[in-house]
């Protein structure tokens, strides 16, 4: 077998079992939160004997192994469960299933994690690659001052200054990102503005960084001071000689600030109140929800995981030593 696919399957199996663990974590911490669904539903009045019927009816009363068995065996089959909210103590439910409440959410979120990398990640190449091409110059330092100065201030901090300029002091764009359904693709993308600009804020800066400092340590390399003795121009070298080679490290940071992207909208989406998977996933943590929360943890645990296993798989097939084995 090639040393490039024996050493992707190991990555892609320890994926899965990364992905194992992780659902374990995450059914045991959603188990650990404090209150009580059936409490919660039917109120402090209700009698010890009502509380355990409604606990029952759930499968709460269950074993915990046994309940876990269950959740990954439907999880296998596409199936996260029953929300609990709806159900009530008089026998109606009103549930829906968990997939039919995350789905929307979840392409609400995929929209907004597009929109802000469709942004981020030209501006990110595009502040690396000048700054590096024009090192230790007045261009170079103002870049990486305002870079580094957006990404020590947290996402919610970021995203109250943006409302304040932007949304109320010079009202641009919308401070509540309520996305509907019906809304067309340019309301929709004038709507999420903010959002987007908090996160691009964010996540731009480590990105630029790092291509920057790959462009840099290329630089130094033998054949781009033969390329300069040749007489070509500073753009050929980048571009011809420097950016080819600095693919795979700028890869992979782009892939791990993309699963940061997509987990970090937690905060992002509870601000603007963006109808998300982090926006429900905090309204079911309210609301005990178990079904609801596993479901979007395990979302957040997986897309990480994945887009992690992408960004190994890059830098695995870009290494020379792998991909030409002695």
């Amino acid at each position: 077998m090639h040393p490039v696919l024996a050493t992707i399957l190991k990555r892609i199996g320890l994926g899965v079992l990364t992905l194992f663990v992780v659902s374990v974590i995450i059914f045991s911490a959603v188990n650990m939160l404090p209150g009580d669904f059936g409490e919660a539903v039917l109120g402090q009045a209700a009698t010890e004997e009502t509380v355990a019927a409604f606990r029952r009816e759930l499968g709460l009363d269950q074993h915990p192994v046994m309940r876990y068995v269950q959740w990954v065996g439907g999880v296998l089959q596409g199936d996260l469960g029953t929300s609990f909210s709806g159900r009530a103590a008089s026998g109606v439910d009103r549930s829906r299933a968990v997939v039919d409440l995350v789905l929307p959410r979840l392409n609400n979120t995929l929209f907004l994690a597009a929109m802000t990398a469709i942004i981020a990640v030209p501006l990110a190449l595009f502040l690396g690659i000048t700054a590096a091409l024009w090192r230790n110059s007045f261009y170079d330092k103002s870049a990486s001052a305002l870079t580094l100065t957006t990404i020590s201030f947290p996402e919610f901090f970021v995203a109250y200054i943006l409302i304040l300029l932007l949304g109320t002091l010079y009202p641009m764009f919308p401070s509540l990102a309520t996305v509907q359904p019906d809304m067309g693709l340019g309301e929709r993308i004038y709507t999420a503005v903010l959002p987007a600009l908090t996160l691009t804020l964010v996540i731009v800066a480590h990105m630029m960084r790092m291509t920057r400092a790959a462009i840099i340590n290329l630089l130094a390399s033998d054949y781009i001071e033969m390329a300069r003795l040749k007489g070509e121009s500073p753009r050929q070298v980048i571009l011809r000689h420097a950016l080819p080679n600095a693919w795979a490290p700028i890869a992979t940071v782009i892939a791990f600030n993309l699963a940061y992207l997509v987990v970090g909208v937690v905060v992002v989406e509870v601000v603007f109140v963006y109808p998300g998977v982090g926006q429900l996933m905090v309204d079911a943590v309210s609301s005990r929800d178990i079904p609801v929360v596993q479901a979007c943890a395990l979302f957040f645990a997986a897309t990480y995981i994945i887009l992690n296993l992408i960004a190994d798989v890059i830098g695995i097939v870009t290494n020379p030593r792998l991909l030409h084995p002695r």
